[in-house]
């Protein structure tokens, strides 16, 4: 009896553990085209799994489908969180084959502003249906002020996600990240560049405390 009964809160111990644990968290990376997206998700990984998610690119729209990359443990200051990342398709009003002309065949053109247009829309679905929270990245080069951008972070705000914005690109010259904070104020800007591994640190401290 008393081996039985022992057997018993063993496998009940074994089976609360496993129920407690939460499932990881889809973070979704969102944000205008050529942002930094997916060399952001890219870093990501390689930091913490040693694998890439997909292509970088400087032409438009090379992520033209989410890509997904599961079991991201990230540690920081004590605090550790695992997030699927869900690396998705620049979103923009309107994608135009004369943006790839330079760049490729007009046929060629024409198949990836399709296949643009077709990853907008399943951006758009992970953002209302799939996803926990948004790390949304924007180019701290150009204006934040857009259409897009205000659609998106209005979006994210109705569906009360927690939402990190990460000013990008600040090795560039002209880059202004108060310019994205003044935009934005409600929302908590980390100034990274992707590209160089700047400020990833600060980066991974905020994953870790918010997504956590």
């Amino acid at each position: 009896m008393g081996l039985f009964t022992e057997l018993k809160d063993s496998i009940s111990r074994v089976t609360d553990r496993l129920f407690s644990e939460q499932e990881p968290k889809r973070i979704g990376i969102y944000g205008p085209p050529n942002a930094g997206k997916t060399t952001l998700a890219n870093r990501i990984a390689r930091d913490w799994t040693g694998d890439a998610i997909g292509t970088e690119s400087h032409v438009p729209h090379e992520t033209r489908r989410a890509r997904r990359k599961e079991d991201v443990e990230i540690e920081r200051n004590g605090k550790t969180v695992t997030i699927d990342i869900v690396d998705t398709p620049g979103v923009t009003t309107k994608v135009d084959y004369e943006e790839f002309t330079d760049e490729m065949e007009e046929d060629d053109a024409i198949r990836r502003s399709r296949e643009a247009t077709e990853g907008v829309a399943e951006a758009m679905h992970w953002l209302r249906e799939d996803v926990d929270g948004v790390i949304y990245v924007l180019d701290s080069a150009e204006d934040p002020i857009t259409q897009v951008n205000t659609m998106l972070i209005g979006i994210i705000e109705s569906r009360d996600l927690p939402v990190l914005i990460f000013a990008n690109k600040i090795d560039l010259d002209d880059s202004s990240v108060k310019r994205i904070e003044d935009a934005f104020p409600q929302h908590k800007t980390i100034p990274l560049s992707a590209k160089e591994g700047e400020n990833m640190d600060e980066v991974y401290e905020n994953i870790a405390e918010y997504f956590g």
